[in-house]
């Protein structure tokens, strides 16, 4: 497997990004043409998308959104993983090749949004009033099926919450890391 921009990427893998996308994350882009409009509005100066490829195959890919706060902070949005191949550390590796690219330019801090927004919820967070006591429920915070239990075992924190973001229940979890 090797890392590469996806600027340098074939129609065909972009092609496959985009079904990486749809697959992994309906909600957001539901058809191929949602996610190849993704793709194209974050194909621009001052982003970066990588891909993890295998023999001429994405298997993975993510991207880091031109940087704010005068350079010190990257948004990681989005990544994708094909799910006949998670749990290989695909994902860890267009994470980490991610972070080095931003580390580089002088980043300080990534963060990323994580919606908790499936119907019955992933997260503790899900179903339950975020007005009343967050601090114990962040403490308490378990991440079920959710994707936050790879953020965290990245080294991310969670840096806030945005209550019912997505509907009564469905919060955004807002992480971050020091790079």
């Amino acid at each position: 497997m090797r890392i590469i921009n996806m600027n340098q990427a074939t129609g065909e893998q972009i092609i496959q990004a985009a079904r990486i996308l749809t697959d992994s994350i309906p909600i957001g882009w539901a058809t191929l043409e949602e996610a190849l409009g993704e793709i194209e509005e974050r194909l621009i100066p001052g982003n970066t998308l990588l891909a993890a490829v295998e023999n001429g195959v994405v298997l993975g890919w993510g991207g880091i959104l031109a940087p704010v706060y005068n350079g010190n902070v990257f948004e990681l949005h989005p990544l994708a993983v094909r799910s006949d191949r998670r749990n290989e550390g695909i994902g860890r590796a267009v994470v980490s090749a991610l972070e080095d690219k931003a580390r580089r330019q002088g980043g300080l801090t990534i963060h990323l949004g994580a919606d908790d927004e499936k119907d019955g919820g992933e997260t503790s967070l899900a179903n339950c009033d975020l007005y009343d006591d967050l601090p114990g429920k962040l403490n308490d915070f378990t991440p079920g099926t959710h994707q936050s239990g790879f953020y965290l075992k990245m080294g991310y924190k969670i840096i806030g919450v945005m209550p019912d973001a997505n509907g009564r229940g469905k919060p955004d979890i807002f992480f971050g890391k020091r790079l």
